[in-house]
Order: C-alpha cells, then sequence, then structure tokens
C-alpha cells in the first residue's frame, strides 16, 4: 500500500455542510533507468562516429553528393546518440535528486527535443548542398562511392538493431476493484486498458539511425542509377528527396516530445479514464477542476476538485482512482 500524506484546508468563516479538503497520494516516482538503452546507446554512438568520418571523407573524395549527404546527415546523429547518452547518464544521477520534484525523466524527453532540432537542421544542409550539386554537377567515382555506402547501410542497420528493443512497446493493465455503496451489495469492476509506453530519448536515437539509413538507401539508387544509365542527375535529386524524409520525421519528434515538455497531455487515455471513474462512482460527484500532466514515460499525476454533496472524505475518489497504475501521485479537493 503505497504511503498517502493528507492536507485538510477549512474556508475560514461560516461553517459549512461540506467543507472544503484536499487529499494528497504521492507514489514514490520510481527513476525509469534505461541500462540496457544507455549501453546500446553507447556501441551506436561509437559505429556511427567512425562511419560518418569515411563516409564524409570518401564522399569528398569521390564526388558523390549522396554519400557525402549521407556522411554529414550521419555527424548529426553523432551529436545526437551523444545528447541521448548524456541525457541517459545525467537522468541516472541525478534519479535520488530532492530538487526534482517529479524526477528526472524529462531530461531524456530534452534530449529528445534536441535532437529533433538538429535533425531540421540537416534537412536543410541537404536541401542546400543538394540543390547547388544539381546546378553544378561534377564526376563522381561511382564504384568506390557505392561500396562506402552500403557499409554505411550495414552499419546503420546494425545501429537500429541495437537501438529498437527500447524504442517501442506496450502492455495492457488488467486492474479489479470494488465499489461499495449503501444500498447495495457490494460488486466488482474488472478495468482493463492498454497504454503504451515510449522511451522519448531513445525514440530520437533511434529515429536518427533509421532516418540515416534511410538516406543511404537513396545514395545507394542514386549511384546505382548514375552508373548504369548515366543518370548523374539522380545523386543530389536523392539528396532532396532524403532531406525531405528527414524533414519529415524530425517535425514529428519534434511534436512528441514538445508536447511532453509543454505538459500537453490533457487528451491523453487517462483522462478520459479518471473522468470514467467519477461518473461512475456510487457516490454522486461534479467534476469542477481536472489537471493531468506526465512525470513518466507511462506516469501521471493528476490535481482534481471535485463538488459532492456526501458527506464523505477525498479518500474513497482516490481509491476509486488507484486502480489506474499509471497515476502516480492524485490530489483530489472536494467542495
Amino acid at each position: 500500500m503505497a504511503l498517502c500524506i493528507y492536507f485538510f484546508t477549512h474556508h475560514i468563516g461560516m461553517p459549512m455542510t461540506n467543507p472544503i479538503y484536499s487529499k494528497t497520494c504521492h507514489h514514490p516516482i520510481q527513476p525509469q533507468s534505461n541500462p540496457l538503452a544507455e549501453k546500446n546507446t553507447l556501441r551506436a554512438l561509437i559505429l556511427t562516429a567512425v562511419m560518418m568520418v569515411i563516409e564524409i571523407i570518401g564522399g569528398w573524395y569521390y564526388n558523390s553528393m549522396a554519400l557525402l549527404a549521407d556522411g554529414w546527415h550521419m555527424s548529426s546523429h553523432v551529436v545526437a546518440l551523444g545528447l541521448a547518452l548524456f541525457a541517459y547518464v545525467m537522468a541516472r544521477k541525478l534519479a535520488h535528486d530532492g530538487r526534482f520534484s517529479f524526477g528526472v525523466w524529462k531530461i531524456e524527453v530534452l534530449g529528445a527535443y534536441t535532437s529533433a532540432i538538429l535533425l531540421l537542421l540537416v534537412a536543410v544542409t541537404m536541401f542546400y548542398q543538394s540543390a547547388a550539386r544539381l546546378i553544378a554537377p561534377v564526376a563522381i567515382h561511382y564504384n568506390e562511392a557505392i561500396t562506402l555506402a552500403i557499409i554505411g547501410l550495414l552499419v546503420n542497420l546494425m545501429c537500429a538493431w541495437w537501438l529498437k528493443d527500447g524504442h517501442h512497446h506496450g502492455h495492457d493493465h488488467h486492474h479489479h476493484h470494488h465499489h461499495h455503496d449503501h444500498h447495495h451489495d457490494d460488486h466488482a469492476h474488472h478495468h482493463q486498458h492498454s497504454h503504451e509506453h515510449e522511451d522519448l530519448n531513445l525514440r530520437a536515437a533511434y529515429l536518427h539511425v533509421v532516418t540515416d539509413a534511410a538516406t543511404s538507401v537513396l545514395a545507394i539508387i542514386a549511384l546505382f542509377g548514375g552508373k548504369l544509365f548515366g543518370a548523374d542527375w539522380l545523386d543530389p535529386v536523392m539528396g532532396i528527396v532524403g532531406g525531405v524524409l528527414v524533414a519529415v520525421w524530425a517535425l514529428g519528434l519534434l511534436r512528441t516530445s514538445g508536447r511532453a515538455l509543454l505538459d500537453a497531455e490533457m487528451d491523453a487515455p487517462v483522462v478520459e479514464e479518471i473522468r470514467d471513474v467519477i461518473a461512475a462512482s456510487s457516490v454522486p460527484a461534479e467534476i469542477l477542476d481536472l489537471h493531468v500532466w506526465r512525470v513518466g514515460r507511462n506516469q501521471y499525476a493528476c490535481v482534481l476538485s471535485l463538488r459532492t454533496q456526501a458527506n464523505i472524505d477525498a479518500e474513497f475518489f482516490k481509491q476509486q482512482l488507484r486502480i489506474h497504475d499509471e497515476l502516480v501521485h492524485i490530489t483530489v479537493e472536494l467542495k
């Protein structure tokens, strides 16, 4: 049973039939460390850094815009993977720092947000360099460039394999609780729902290597097209296509991480579930105010203000809400 701290507040003035009071229940927010993700991010960082140097030098030496763009794109991933690793290290070291009221999860989110901005900068760079090469084409050493592009693709696929495990997963919660009613026998209510757990920091790292793999594929297609059919224009065109792809993925990551940083969570499934619990309660109550925000990958805090005519303690409603394991900090105020 989680330890609950109760706060009672009484209005000064005339006595009230149902005084205003609130109770706060705090389940300790567990540090959400991810040792495997941290280890694999380090491995991906080292391998990506080595391949980045090889591709940039090779693209410049063999005059391949697609290969050079892929190399510079990979350089941003080195920075992004470094940010992801830094976020994991800092989150682990500060996990028990009392200055963070709701934990250090948002360090990881901040890393993801920064990575998304880096991806957008990469997309702009790819547009510019590819457009310049489209206007002023140069001779390309296709055989050497193709070899390097294939090696780069294999490196990206290896890094994606390392990072994929913790990137995205979900699981079901099964809950069982009892409602007590003064006029009816106790009855059981079974609740089942599925929630998505997502490590945004790892998603950012994963997205970086996946986008790099995609640009490697585009580079290989462009280089083979130029070699076999003399379509030299394919190389810079594929650089532009790769830039568009990177920009689209970056904007998606920017929106997701931005939502978490700005606490834009009132459309999360758990919000409607809170409303459903209050609506289905055996004690009639009206929701006056509700605030929900995320404090972990699948952990939420909520502040709930209710109006009820029943002479009942706020703990009653908190017990109803505890069927949702993702609610780690619950404050209920009754009026």
